[in-house]
């Protein structure tokens, strides 16, 4: 017998909301998605809703990429990072030398000199030792570009289906200057947001190689150490306020961040946004915003307006700088919000993202 709604009309049949079938993964999803691992939303949410409160008091809640540490009278920096991106070799670097990057440059961001990493490999049964050379070997020469030492590690292996040929676990510490006081909590109004270079890179150069798409031009991932280019920064005498290396979900998923730490505003020019052709190309071709693709050799800065040219002109006197460029400023208004003027005219909302537009691409 046909239910009705009361007016003769048939009613709807009930909601089956766990038959839908979403591109987005639902927020509330009971199992782990690929969202969880984008650095988004999803990332947050279960940083703040399960681990946060598992952890109890054990967890320091600043959230860095890097801890600072005070023992005795040295300040050390100390982060860790996987890794566990697809394809193992990528235009412009690998699994290896990102491994070793990006936790330097998670130390660099709290301007910490690194000095020491550790290395974890979880290797899948199966996997060539020849290919498992060729990424050591690009660890110990990134390493070595780094001038950091690998001082410790670890081998696991895994059943032959239950990995994906490599994955690298890598930990590091770092020595910071005294004077140095680097974290998005210092965010304030009137800050000048500079950017080191062109965006998009590193996640359209996986993405490529991936899937096989060209797009009249090869691009490379823009993987690299920047403590260097920090050093030089530092080296001005002043004073920086926040700096942020913007891998998994891009610039828009770092500003975001800063600007909730901070409880300031952020508002960018998007065409003062260093976005190479071939990047915005691949973009606009596939529907994606180059303010949320992963970067693995950039920064972005925070920095007071009467230091703004001097940091500028040291950046780019440094190979890693020479793109840099003034893309925003911090307000007081829309507290925790980023927004873009467009070329048009207009004004957008940058939101955090909920996932990743790009899996797998660190």
């Amino acid at each position: 017998m046909r239910e009705t709604n009361g007016s003769g009309a048939a009613a709807s049949p009930p909601l089956d909301i766990d038959g839908w079938v979403c591109p987005m993964p639902l927020r509330d999803a009971p199992n782990i998605v690929m969202g969880h691992g984008g650095g988004g939303a999803m990332s947050g949410e279960l940083i703040e809703h399960l681990f946060l409160p598992a952890f109890g008091a054990a967890a320091d809640t600043e959230l860095g990429d890097s801890a600072v540490l005070r023992l005795g009278n040295v300040r050390l920096a100390f982060s860790t990072d996987s890794f566990v991106v697809k394809p193992l070799v990528f235009p412009g670097g690998s699994i290896g030398d990102l491994a070793v990057n990006g936790t330097v440059n998670d130390l660099a961001m709290s301007g910490a000199r690194p000095v020491a990493l550790s290395t974890a490999f979880i290797l899948e049964e199966g996997t060539a030792l020849a290919e498992i050379a060729r990424i050591a070997e690009a660890v110990g020469t990134a390493a070595l570009a780094a001038e950091v030492r690998l001082v410790t590690g670890d081998t696991k292996v895994v059943d032959a289906g239950h990995g994906d040929g490599i994955f690298i676990n890598t930990a590091g510490i770092g020595l910071v200057p005294k004077s140095v006081d680097i974290r998005p909590q210092r965010a304030r109004p009137g800050d000048i947001v500079l950017v080191s270079g062109e965006i998009g890179l590193h996640g359209i150069a996986v993405l490529s190689c991936r899937e096989g798409l060209e797009f009249g031009t090869t691009l490379c991932s823009d993987t690299a150490p920047l403590h260097g280019l920090v050093a030089t920064m530092l080296a001005t005498g002043a004073d920086v306020h926040v700096l942020r290396d913007p891998t998994r979900g891009g610039m828009a998923a770092s500003l975001n961040e800063i600007a909730r730490a901070a409880s300031v505003g952020v508002e960018l020019d998007e065409r003062a946004i260093p976005v190479p052709v071939g990047v915005r190309d691949a973009c606009g071709l596939l529907g994606l915003d180059p303010l949320y693709v992963a970067n693995e050799g950039k920064l972005v800065a925070f920095v007071p307006p009467e230091y703004a040219e001097r940091i500028l002109d040291a950046m780019r006197a440094h190979p890693l700088g020479a793109h840099a460029a003034v893309v925003g400023h911090c307000v007081a208004e829309h507290p925790g919000m980023v927004v873009a003027r467009t070329a048009l005219g207009g004004t957008r909302v940058v939101d955090l993202p909920a996932g990743e537009q790009l899996p797998r691409i660190c």
